[in-house]
């Protein structure tokens, strides 16, 4: 039962707002998602206080009024809950239901509005999860005699009343109505020091009353009335949630009203009281602590000390309320921080406990950035508002900031030698650049410390990570000191030195030293003294000194601040400061004296041993050598040495005399107590023990190690990479983690791809990589070995990436297989442009020397359309920005062929349409501009933005090229990047080392915001495709949340003085980014580090919202500022807690405001409950809600809800990495609005076969083998034949492609399910009567698709089980057709069976687990219980893929990697498994123990496992040796379904390649029952007798078809190539026969081949074209093929010599549609010849002509051009085919159908040369055919709709049946027979009474 997606703030919130009534909300009067025990009841206030009074009375007293103050509370005159028992605990209201379920309420405040009982205890318990996914339980009782607390349970004591604190028990006589309000974030922070995430359930136990429950994020007093001006932060209680007032009284004289904690509180409090009067009773200010927090008496001592410390350091009266902020300096611009690492601090409390310092306001206030009095607006210290300077501007852009940096992927930039740990090991603080970063490693969260304009040079922090010192590389060496904890910045300084790269912290802090060189490059050591800078103090020099000593680390001494140590080469010292100078002496080191030493470390004792004198020194060197050191007595103690296993020579490398070979050079050293941790340049990171005796760990990375260094508390090693990747090493569990990899260079582009939510990088480190921009991940990792990557771009539809190289080369990869699909070499020199247009079709490249490339898409392997050289211009742009294709996929823009020009090109074949020079646009300007980058804005306004040199941005109108509008100054130096919003609102642009984000309508004086961050200049810039989130790439990758409201609640401009009436709310400074992703851990056995150049475990898709949104700045209610909606962004499960989850069911979302799941009389559907899986040992209890409307009758009105399941922002799903789940053939096709059905009993057509199988589905064949009824899915169509006369019966009532199909065991009944129609919200589940084949019922739940389905034994029950997008199983009744039970899972689930021994016991595989089901009945209640058990450990992370019941109980699962699991279903446990296949085991039958796997190495196995039963007494000792492989047989595809009799000698196996196939093991024989085509059929044809058709297809086959039997009679296959098209070879008039049967077909490759289908073999190859081939005929007389390709030439060849004649050129470059020829009398027409033939192409061209083959005569008779509408059609994703054919029953006519002005088809007469009449279409047809015998014409539509038409009078007759575009018809030489297609499915037709 999820109330909503509430795991978490990140959840669907606006539907708990303003408040929620968790009461009216869950329906308790209902109780069907509540549970009560015990004397619960809903009474009325009179009836429980009149019970309660009369509990009171002495014995003997017969009044039955009740004491004075009960019959107050009759004022309520309202239904309380009473809950009454002899002990608490015994009778209970509980919500949810069951406790493994969530409310998933968010609301930070609970509302409790109750009375106890007089005399009596209570007991409420309340179950709140934390953001780190742990549950905590807070109470709160009369009971409770002390407060308690544990990691998990908080114990309150509840006062009653105004009872003094010692007076704890029972409520007293006098006890009143108590609003009760618990801040359960405070509660959390300051008692657990936990992030408050939701609500998940509430227990009410006896004895009190209950007036109701709310839930909200504000805060309401209930003394404040709508007509009063509340008290900042609160708001007046709401009448539902109010107490009753009689007139002339007050509300806090009838009630009590208890805050806790209250307002303020940062202290510990130990009981649940009322301690004072509220402020609208008059009584104290609510400023005053004391009246906030309970009485000091009340508390023990050491509270009593805290809290007098509090009320001093936070009187009121020791700061003023307002005070004037004097500006004595410059204000520092910082973007953003996300906050405090500390608990306590980060507790989300919304006051801070200081007030707002000078140096805070000053942060906060808006600074110049010198860009044309452009301000820029900095974050602010405290979570006030920000606030900014008034300028003589009138408006500015809101809100403000628009942008709040979320991620940062990068790492080092001027070193990677500097990573830290915080003193409690879970955060590491890394530079990024100019960005310090510090990543929480438990969740991958950052915060940012940003303030250096140059990259961070070293990092130091204190040992209690108070002080953190960061100093930046270049030649001012500035040095920040932060305050660690909040992220402010405490001091900047200029050092002493011309650069920095070394700094070390005393222990306490009040030290700090650096290590750089001076102006003339000599070494120098600075001191400062920093201990007075936490308290505002300065930061002073304490000694500097010069020296000619190399040193490379530098560190202080832990037990003196005066003490240091360095080393370097050559050079070991210890340095000590005294009276102001410091002074150095060597260590002899002896023979060891020339080493290069790299870094050094200090062994820290214990505690108790820290003054004991003997320290010990460990120095590490680069030839390997680690020394053991004496500090006191400055001498060696002992010398190891690192060397390789086979000695081989590193250059580099030094080779003292004193070593046997190179050794290994170690570039960093840590050390704990325990242990030591070294880095060495071969990759390696090794953990040795103390005596370094043996390597205890190693961890091998991809490059040379940084540094190393152990956390405090001596369990994770952190390491660095110099190739920019950070990894920690957990030694408990030997686990290692990637906190983050970083590209090496700069990144030169990127792009994004949303179906999957991707982006790819390119970088100067000749990487591409993609990444997740949920978790920012990296996925893959691409390296070419000596070519650069410089331009990528992602397909926008396909998983396909395209990246453009330096050698010209553009490579397309794909991203599933990894692998190479294309490789195109039309461009000689570096790639500077690359992308797709928008719809897929097209690609475009462009490179250096000016060369664009035109490629086609629209199949896999992409292809050359065309190259102009000469066009673009050098300098204008890079990556994928350089060419820009607008948002209909019609034109293409760039800069070129000058920099001064701008062109527009027709995107599909490059035609000029526009050329603007933009140097003559600016008259003012002497200097000539030049175009730097272009940006199509969106569609509807028609424009082109074009940014130029002279720092200028131009709007031109992109029909007529003039200048719309023209913006200046947009940067100080040239433009590097634009992108406009989809929506066209805001325009990003990115110039040097900033980012700016634009008013696109530049509506305000200051329409523009300035962010920085990047050292570097910024190479792109521009939004995700969710919108939501804005992308960055220089020097790293910056991911920025955008906060701006969606479209249609804008935010208006603030005007000056604005300000007192409402600002935005910036977000926290210091608060947590939000996810940055899990890590990936494993653990081999040697342990390795994470190896690049590999494909990376993609963490599961997290998708949150922005969080930004608008507070009232001064709370007042005259002039609110309008809060734009929340984005609705559904929640997935974390893959931390798989189990664990709250989701809002989307039957419940019918009732939240503004949902759409009402149905069309406004009802609204039952809801389901939402299951969560638990571990081995637990039983989850569902109790379902019935479904009302979950059935409808096929003629009867629909019932069943019409909803959207998902909305446009859901995050989409991820597929399990197996073939078993089903997926849905892409469709673009939808289904018509309007249909003209035959009257019954006079259709023309009849469908009496349907050639196919439906390959791509999953279980969705049957047979019977008793009945011997059998039914397979093609499309969307069942098929039911009979296996022994080949006769077909179709069960239409599917729209979708079926997915499943089940039986039951009566065979009685057949369940199909399909996806969802147009219009419905959910997939359709036919029920059938096997008998008449009528459909039944409809059912209707699932939201997407169905995965499979099955019957109980009894045939009582159905279970349907959803696909990973719905992720839920059904139970259904098949006598009621009533939803009985439905549960949503944590986990994808493949397949679902039932036991064939108790009808209710059923079992679904997923990931990684069995769940074995439960039925239990009462009467019409059913509950189901569920039992998860994990595969076996020994087969690591599985998908169990398929399962079916054995004998004796046993349960049998196939895996995705080739086992088989037996499982004991008594004991839920696994006791064997053995290896099947060598691939995914997708299909299990079982029967009188013989079992049948089928698995994607496409065959079929039978085993013998008739001992397994009495293996499972062994347990887990049982071996798989006992299973005996009986048979094998390889198929021509993966195994989809299957179907035997009960002891496996025969059955029927479905395969991927469209074949059912007949089994028998007896005979050991397969025999094809059914085959069609997988691929898209893409030509049609009949032979001359009508006694075969042929077909042909994208996989290169040509097919004969016998239409006698349906069988395939032969099949010509072409490997590699597409054959588009095909025709039959006419009779000859002296050969007819089967000997003269030919088919000629066209290939992809323009080919011709010529094939004999009596010979079965091909007679005859061509190659008259060099493009793929479009169509073709023969002649009538079959002597000549005509041929035509996309090019638009048409070939005439002999097929007789193989030699082509001539090639017509008359419709180049477009491609040719349709070929047709017709006899003639000889002269008729005015021309000679007896053909007549025409040519049409995609250009809505027809050429007629006339020819007479054997003079060699072609004669052009006629030239028809079709008009078409200027602009884009709405609904058309692809244009119409252009078709034409001669009318057969008038000559000289023909009709031509296509898109046009008009939908119809033209009948055109070639005597009169016009257009004779007109048909009306419904749509624009994609198919067309004319009936030889009668005046027919058979067209077909997009809309999988075939329309049959009698000619002239124009009657038309639709047919249904079609599950996608209708994109082939044909009519049989007799006109008796119709041929379609419908993608791969084939129907054949008969005309009645033909």
């Amino acid at each position: 039962m999820a109330a909503g997606s509430g795991r978490g703030p990140s959840g669907h919130g606006a539907w708990q707002r303003p408040y929620l009534n968790i009461f009216k909300h869950f329906r308790v009067e209902e109780w069907k998602r509540s549970a009560r025990d015990g004397d619960v009841a809903a009474v009325t206030v009179t009836e429980a206080v009149a019970r309660q009074g009369g509990g009171q009375r002495h014995h003997g007293q017969a009044a039955l009024t009740p004491p004075s103050p009960f019959r107050k509370d009759a004022r309520l005159k309202g239904s309380v809950y009473r809950i009454r028992g002899s002990v608490p605990g015994s009778s209970y209201l509980q919500l949810p239901r069951t406790p493994t379920q969530s409310l998933g309420l968010t609301g930070r405040y609970l509302y409790v509005l109750f009375r106890p009982v007089a005399h009596k205890h209570f007991l409420v318990h309340l179950d709140v999860s934390t953001q780190e996914n742990q549950v905590v339980r807070v109470s709160f009782s009369s009971l409770f005699k002390e407060f308690k607390s544990t990691a998990t349970w908080l114990q309150f004591p509840f006062v009653c009343g105004a009872a003094r604190r010692d007076a704890l028990g029972a409520a007293p006589a006098d006890v009143r109505w108590t609003c009760l309000v618990l801040d359960l974030r405070s509660i959390l922070s300051l008692y657990l020091s936990r992030r408050y995430s939701h609500l998940k359930s509430i227990k009410l136990c006896s004895s009190l009353l209950v007036k109701t429950l709310c839930t909200s994020d504000l805060l309401f007093d209930p003394g404040v009335t709508p007509g009063h001006r509340p008290r900042r932060g609160l708001s007046a209680m709401p009448r539902e949630m109010a107490f009753p007032v009689p007139r002339g009284e007050q509300w806090h004289q009838l009630y009590d009203y208890i805050r806790f904690p209250s307002e303020g509180s940062s202290v510990l409090v130990d009981s649940i009281q009322k301690s004072c009067a509220s402020p609208a009773a008059g009584g104290q200010s609510p400023a005053d602590p004391g009246c906030q927090l309970p009485q000091p008496g009340a508390l023990a001592k050491a509270l009593r000390d805290r809290l007098s410390l509090v009320h001093q350091i936070t009187s009121p009266e020791a700061v003023p309320r307002r005070c004037p902020v004097v500006m004595r300096h410059i204000p520092e611009v910082q973007l953003p921080a996300p906050g405090p690492l500390r608990a306590v601090a980060a507790a989300g409390q919304e006051k801070e406990q200081r007030p707002p310092s000078v140096a805070d306001v000053a942060q906060a206030a808006a600074v110049a950035d010198g860009d044309g009095g452009i301000h820029v607006y900095a974050a602010p210290r405290s979570r006030r508002c920000p606030q900014t300077v008034p300028s003589a501007s009138q408006g500015r852009l809101l809100p403000d900031p628009i942008l709040r940096l979320r991620t940062i992927i990068g790492f080092g930039g001027c070193s990677t030698r500097w990573v830290l740990w915080t003193q409690d090991s879970s955060v590491v603080v890394y530079p990024c650049h100019a960005v310090i970063v510090a990543l929480q490693i438990h969740t991958g969260e950052q915060r940012f410390f940003m303030g250096h304009t140059d990259k961070v040079s070293a990092l130091a922090m204190d040992s209690s990570s108070t002080v953190l010192a960061s100093v930046q590389a270049g030649p001012r060496a500035v040095l920040r000191l932060w305050d660690f904890p909040t992220g402010s910045c405490l001091s900047v300084f200029k050092t002493q030195a011309q650069s920095l790269f070394s700094l070390s912290f005393s222990r306490d802090g009040a030290v700090l030293c650096g290590v750089g060189r001076d102006g003339h490059g000599k070494t120098m050591v600075v001191v400062w003294n920093t201990a007075q800078v936490t308290h505002g103090g300065e930061v002073a020099v304490l000694a500097k000194a010069h020296t000619d000593v190399d040193i490379q680390a530098l560190k202080i001494a832990f037990f003196d601040d005066t003490r240091m140590v360095s080393c370097g080469r050559a050079s070991v010292r210890l340095w000590r400061l005294r009276a102001g100078f410091l002074r150095s002496c060597p260590v002899a080191l002896g023979e060891f004296q020339s080493l290069h030493f790299t870094d050094l470390t200090l062994e820290e004792p214990q505690a108790a041993a820290r003054d004991r004198p003997g320290h010990t020194l460990f120095v590490c060197s680069r030839s390997g050598h680690v020394l053991e050191l004496d500090y006191e007595n400055v001498c060696v103690r002992s010398v190891r040495r690192l060397l390789p296993t086979q000695p081989q020579h590193c250059p580099g490398q030094e080779q003292p005399g004193n070593g046997a070979g190179p050794g290994i050079a170690i570039n960093s050293i840590s050390i704990s107590s325990a242990f030591c941790a070294t880095g060495s340049e071969d990759g390696y990171l090794r953990l040795w023990p103390r005596d370094f005796s043996a390597v205890v760990l190693e961890a091998e990375h991809e490059a040379p190690l940084s540094c190393v260094c152990i956390s405090p508390d001596g369990r994770r090693v952190l390491c660095s990479t110099a190739a920019g990747s950070l990894g920690c090493l957990d030694i408990p569990s030997w686990g290692y983690s990637t906190l983050m990899r970083s590209h090496g260079g700069s990144v030169l582009a990127f792009s994004t791809e949303g179906l999957r939510k991707q982006m790819a990088t390119v970088s100067r480190d000749n990487s591409v990589r993609v990444w997740d921009l949920s978790s920012m991940q990296q996925l893959y990792d691409f390296t070419a070995a000596d070519e650069s990557p410089c331009a990528v771009a992602f397909h926008p539809a396909q998983h396909l990436l395209a990246c453009g190289f330096d050698s010209g080369t553009v490579r397309i990869f794909d991203l599933a297989s990894s692998d190479l699909l294309v490789e195109h070499k039309q461009h000689h020199t570096v790639i500077t442009g690359l992308t797709f247009s928008p719809d897929g079709k097209f690609m475009f490249s462009s490179c250096l020397q000016g060369t664009l490339a035109l490629y086609s898409c629209t199949e896999q392997r992409s292809h050359v359309l065309r190259v102009l050289g000469n066009v673009v211009a050098a300098a204008g742009g890079s990556g994928s920005e350089a060419l820009a294709v607008s948002g209909d996929s019609r034109l293409l823009a760039f800069v070129g062929p000058s920099r001064a020009v701008v062109s527009v090109l027709q995107a599909c074949s490059l035609h000029q349409l526009l050329r603007v020079d933009i140097s003559v646009l600016d008259t003012n300007c002497t200097a000539l501009g030049c175009s730097a980058r272009v940006c199509f804005a969106p569609v509807p306004r028609g424009e082109l933005l074009v940014a130029t040199s002279a720092s200028k941005l131009l709007v031109l109108d992109t029909r007529t090229g003039r200048l719309v509008r023209e913006v200046s100054g947009v940067h100080k130096l040239c433009c590097s990047s634009l992108a406009l919003s989809r929506d066209g609102r805001y325009l990003l642009t990115a110039g040097d080392k900033v980012i700016k984000v634009w008013d696109y309508q530049m509506r305000f004086d200051v329409n523009f915001q300035v962010y920085i961050g990047h050292s570097e200049p910024v190479c792109q810039v521009a939004f995700s495709p969710d919108q939501q989130h804005v992308l960055s790439v220089g020097d790293a990758i910056f991911l920025w949340d955008f906060l701006a409201p969606p479209e249609g609640a804008s935010v208006p401009a603030l005007l000056p003085g604005a300000e007192d009436r409402g600002q935005l709310a910036p977000p926290a400074r210091g608060s947590w980014s939000n996810k940055h992703g899990g890590v990936t851990s494993h653990q081999p056995s040697r342990m390795r580090g994470p190896k690049g150049r590999r494909r990376f475990d993609s963490p599961c898709l997290l998708a949150e919202g922005s969080s930004g949104k608008l507070k009232d700045a001064c709370e007042s209610p005259e002039q609110p500022v309008p809060v734009p909606p929340c984005r609705g962004v559904s929640a997935v499960r974390p893959a931390a807690c798989p189990g664990v989850f709250s989701e809002l069911d989307p039957e419940e979302e019918a009732d939240v405001p503004g949902s759409s799941r009402i149905g069309a009389k406004g009802d609204k559907d039952a809801s389901v409950p939402v299951v969560e899986l638990l571990t081995n040992e637990e039983l989850l209890v569902v109790r379902p809600k019935v479904r009302q409307e979950s059935s409808r009758s096929p003629g009867g009105p629909a019932k069943e809800l019409r909803e959207d399941s998902q909305s446009a922002e859901s995050p989409c799903p991820i597929r399990p990495d197996c073939y078993r789940h089903f997926t849905p053939r892409f469709r673009a096709s939808l289904l018509p609005q309007s249909f003209l059905p035959a009257p019954a009993g006079s259709e023309v057509l009849e469908l009496k076969a349907v050639i196919g199988y439906n390959g791509n589905g999953r279980g969705n064949m049957v047979w019977h083998p008793d009945t011997g009824f059998f039914a397979y899915t093609c499309g969307c169509i069942i098929v039911v034949e009979d296996l022994h006369s080949g006769s077909q019966s179709h069960w239409l009532g599917h729209a979708e492609e079926i997915s499943a199909l089940a039986v039951s065991h009566d065979a009685q009944v057949l369940a199909s399910a399909s996806g969802r129609r147009n219009g419905d919200s959910r997939c359709q589940i036919c029920i059938w009567n096997i008998q008449d084949g009528v459909c039944t019922a409809n059912l209707f739940h699932h939201q997407t698709q169905v995965q499979a389905m099955a019957f109980s034994r009894d045939d009582r029950f159905l279970v349907t089980l959803g696909d990973y997008s719905d992720q839920s199983l059904a139970l259904w009744d098949t006598s009621t057709h009533q939803l009985l039970a439905s549960t949503a899972l944590s986990q994808p689930a493949h397949d679902v069976a039932f036991s064939p021994f108790s009808h209710r016991e059923l079992a679904c595989v997923g990931k990684g687990a069995v769940m074995f089901w439960l039925l239990e009945q009462q009467g019409a209640d059913v509950s189901l219980k569920v039992h998860q058990a994990p595969a076996p450990a020994v087969l690591g992370p599985v998908e169990l893929t398929s399962v079916c019941y054995g004998a004796d109980a046993l349960l049998y699962s196939g895996t995705n990697s080739g086992h088989v699991c037996v499982w004991d279903t008594q004991q839920n446990r696994c006791f064997m498994t053995w290896e099947a296949d060598e691939g995914e085991i997708g299909v299990l039958v079982c029967g009188h123990h013989r079992l049948l796997s089928g698995s994607n190495t496409k065959r079929i196995r039978l085993w013998a496992v008739a001992a397994v039963p009495e293996l499972r007494l062994r347990g887990p000792d049982a071996r798989s040796s006992s299973v005996l492989l009986e048979h094998e047989m390889p198929l021509d595809g993966t195994i989809v379904s299957a179907a035997f009799d009960e002891s496996l000698e025969m059955g029927i196996v479905g395969t991927t390649a469209g074949t059912l196939w007949y089994i028998n093991w007896a005979e050991s024989t397969s025999i094809r029952l059914i085959s069609g085509h997988k691929n898209k059929v893409t030509a049609v044809g009949f032979s001359p007798d009508e006694t075969h058709c042929a077909t042909c297809g994208e996989d290169g086959s040509v097919r004969v078809w016998s239409l006698g039997s349906m069988e395939l009679v032969v099949q010509f296959q072409v490997l590699n190539q597409s054959c588009q098209c095909l025709a039959w070879k006419p009779h000859a008039a002296a050969a007819r026969g089967a000997e003269s049967q030919h088919v000629v077909a066209g290939y992809s490759d323009g080919t011709i081949r010529l094939f004999s289908v009596s010979r079965t073999e091909m007679e005859l190859k061509m190659h008259p074209h060099s493009t793929a081939l479009t169509a073709i005929t023969f002649s009538t007389d079959g002597e000549m093929i005509l041929s035509g390709s996309k090019d638009g030439l048409v070939a005439v060849s002999s097929p007789r010599t193989g030699i082509t004649l001539c090639v017509l050129a008359e419709h180049r470059g477009c491609a040719i549609t349709v070929l047709h020829c017709t006899s003639k009398q000889y002269h008729a027409l005015g021309v000679e010849g007896g053909e007549l033939w025409l040519a049409t192409s995609s250009d809505r061209r027809v050429s007629v002509w006339a020819s007479d083959w054997l003079k060699d005569k072609c004669e052009l008779l006629d030239w028809l051009s079709f008009p078409a509408p200027a602009g884009p059609q709405e609904g058309l994703s692809s244009l119409p085919p252009s078709l034409a054919a001669f009318c057969p029953w008038e000559p000289g006519t023909l009709v031509y159908v296509g898109f046009g002005l008009q939908k119809e088809a033209l009948f055109y007469s070639l005597h009169k040369k016009q257009v004779l009449r007109k048909l009306s279409l419904p749509y624009f047809a994609t198919s067309l055919s004319l009936c030889p015998a009668a005046p027919f014409m058979a067209v077909g539509f997009g809309e999988r709709l075939l329309r049959l038409l009698r000619c002239p009078a124009g009657a038309a007759q639709d047919y249904a049946g079609h599950d996608d575009t209708v994109q082939l018809c044909c009519f049989g030489p007799s006109g008796r027979r119709l041929l379609t297609a419908s993608h791969s499915a084939l129907f054949v037709w008969e005309l009645a009474g033909a």
